[in-house]
């Protein structure tokens, strides 16, 4: 009752109306067991696409990288960046390619990515931490650096 103008309304709130039945919440938990799997399986495509992207993008822009000019040899070099480039061409045009399709693809760009990148390590590329070169470059009476807690 409206204390100011005495008027009154009944109101009655029923628990029924926009509410899932046992039946409809029971039926959308089997639905959501059933797409599981098919949820799993894009879920791992998705995955493998990413992946061999990345490796791709990554392979391609490593190789051209300024640092690395005069450590990997011209035609090492045009030998990753023309199967990257042809593996990122696949990709735009296969977007819709299987989990498999993706791996074998990955695979085949690192059977010629592999022995180049190890050439690099092997040709004097640090393959320790920059204390070990320090160490390594500065001979076997490096102490390293004196580290000091502060409070």
């Amino acid at each position: 009752m409206d204390k100011s103008t005495g008027k009154e309304n009944k109101i009655t709130i029923t628990n029924d109306k926009g509410r899932l039945s046992k039946e409809e919440i029971e039926r959308m938990v089997q639905e959501a067991d059933k797409y599981k799997a098919e949820d799993d399986l894009q879920r791992e495509k998705i995955s493998a696409k990413n992946s061999l992207e990345s490796y791709a993008f990554n392979m391609k822009t490593s190789v051209q990288d300024d640092n690395l000019k005069g450590k990997i040899s011209e035609d090492d070099q045009k030998k990753v960046i023309e199967k990257c480039s042809k593996v990122i061409a696949w990709l735009e045009n296969n977007q819709l390619a299987e989990k498999e399709e993706y791996e074998h693809q990955q695979k085949e760009l690192e059977k010629v990515c592999n022995p180049v990148i190890a050439k690099l390590y092997q040709g004097g590329m640090p393959t320790g931490s920059c204390g070990d070169q320090a160490r390594s470059s500065a001979g076997s009476s490096f102490q390293g650096p004196t580290i000091e807690e502060v409070d």
